[in-house]
């Protein structure tokens, strides 16, 4: 086996727990941190204590704070920080020698949509203005069903890996065939993109459901399904107008796959916002959807889909797209409509998805 160097930029849950598999097929691994206790946590303890408590990491993954360091000398790099910061981060390595140099092959974690003067950008969008000229068409953006946790203990998980580059998306199918893992290509960047940003504001707005769904005598489980369905044709709206170019991404694990699990899993975090925004009043704290956003660490874990929902709102709107579900969670999140009231409305109307 070709053992490669694998540097990991961002040491969240996801970025830990790809770094964990793919230290488990033998590889050495790097990862990068902001904070020193991760750093030492994962070096001397082997554990994120932080970000992934509980799962113990390989002796082949190391850490530091030097993200030059992280990023230099390595065959793979894996950015995985959060759409709020990938663009800073990415400028602070862009002057790294084998990133100028394009001899390290790049892959993509991070969900959601940047912020731009021409309205919100997809990620990659956002890296290729920021990275040497040698990535334009050459990243690798790597989503699917994958809970951090599940990934780290090794479970079966399905990934897709798409880039307009299809040896680049080859090299990182080999990368990433290790115990627990099966990865497939795609060439539909823009269709895998949207499928895992807009799926967030999906989950936030079932998380709420199925919070309400426990003492309920109108929503359970075939309205959950309702939902999941209605959410996955309004992902699929906003990815032709953007450009995605294969409308089976949608049914496939990037789409459906991922949708389903954001949705269901006990491990998700946007699912877990919907649940609080019933069940603890969260958003009480917050005056509008910008100032959940400004202060979104106070929740306590990141939900992607209250920052992924604003810039959802802005495609519709230049695109002309009815977005039912993803426009009531604006409206919930923009303290403009009450939840219950949201789900009511729904009722009153008697159909979504159309």
């Amino acid at each position: 086996m070709n053992l490669k160097n694998v540097g990991v930029i961002g040491a969240g849950a996801w970025g830990s727990g790809l770094a964990q598999a793919i230290a488990r097929g033998g590889h050495k691994v790097q990862m990068w941190a902001r904070e020193q206790d991760v750093v030492d946590g994962i070096n001397n303890e082997h554990e994120n204590k932080r970000y992934l408590p509980g799962y113990p990491l390989s002796e082949n993954m190391t850490a530091s704070t030097d993200i030059k360091e992280v990023a230099d000398g390595k065959d793979f790099l894996i950015l995985a920080s959060p759409s709020l910061y990938i663009a800073p981060t990415a400028a602070q390595i862009s002057d790294v020698p084998s990133i100028k140099s394009g001899e390290t092959v790049i892959g993509v974690l991070t969900k959601g949509f940047v912020s731009s003067d021409d309205g919100p950008k997809l990620i990659l969008d956002t890296l290729e203005d920021v990275l040497p000229e040698c990535y334009k068409k050459s990243l690798v953006y790597i989503a699917g069903p994958s809970h951090a946790e599940e990934v780290a203990m090794g479970k079966l998980t399905g990934l897709i890996a798409a880039s307009e580059n299809p040896l680049n998306s080859i090299k990182f199918r080999e990368l990433l065939r290790v115990p627990g893992l099966m990865v497939y290509s795609s060439l539909d960047v823009i269709g895998v993109q949207i499928c895992a940003a807009a799926k967030n504001v999906i989950a936030v707005v079932y998380g709420s459901l199925d919070a309400v769904s426990e003492h309920s005598d109108v929503f359970g489980d075939n309205a959950e399904s309702l939902l999941l369905a209605a959410g996955l044709n309004e992902i699929q709206q906003i990815g032709f107008a953007m450009g995605a170019t294969h409308a089976e991404t949608f049914t496939s694990i990037a789409g459906v796959g991922d949708l389903d699990v954001t949705c269901r899993s006990k491990y998700g975090r946007n699912r877990r916002f919907g649940q609080d925004i019933i069940k603890t009043d969260i958003l009480d704290k917050f005056t509008d959807l910008d100032d959940l956003i400004a202060r979104i660490g106070e929740l306590g874990y990141l939900a992607e889909g209250a920052v992924a929902c604003k810039f959802v709102h802005e495609i519709a709107k230049k695109h002309e797209l009815k977005l039912t579900i993803c426009d009531g969670l604006y409206r919930i999140l923009n303290k403009e409509i009450k939840p219950m009231d949201f789900l009511q409305e729904l009722l009153a109307q008697g159909s979504i998805g159309e």
